[in-house]
């Protein structure tokens, strides 16, 4: 399967590609933290970014479908623990998973891990295809 990129642009996209496909939106994606170090020291890393990080991941396993980006929303967080946050040069893989769906909603587990495989964060997130 061809995975097309996402819709998403700098400075709001997260998710680089697809590094492994295990099931029909399940799977590992490749993910790099660019951020400039002064603006992540002075600010902090916003934790609802890894949220997004792992919506964007499930995207990507979908097939990167444009349609599908442009007319969905991140419409829930849930259990979002957060270990660490990532640093500038981080280098993070996403697993991600569907844990449940209903009509145009869909719900997907995920877990971002850092170079060494230990898991910097772990949550929910549920996805609303469709108009916001």
């Amino acid at each position: 399967m061809d995975f097309q990129p996402l819709p998403h642009a700098f400075p709001f996209r997260f998710a680089d590609g697809v590094v492994e496909r295990t099931g029909r939106a399940e799977g590992r994606v490749r993910a790099s933290v660019t951020a400039d170090a002064a603006a992540v020291r002075a600010t902090g890393f916003p934790t609802a970014v890894l949220a997004e990080l792992v919506a964007q991941s499930a995207l990507l396993l979908q097939g990167g479908d444009s349609a599908l980006g442009r007319k969905g929303f991140l419409a829930g967080i849930s259990d979002l623990s957060v270990q660490r946050l990532p640093v500038p040069g981080d280098v993070l893989t996403i697993d991600v998973s569907i844990a449940g769906r209903l009509g145009d909603t869909v719900k997907f587990d995920g877990v971002i891990l850092d170079a060494h495989g230990g898991a910097i964060a772990r949550g929910s997130v549920t996805v609303k295809q469709g108009s916001a």
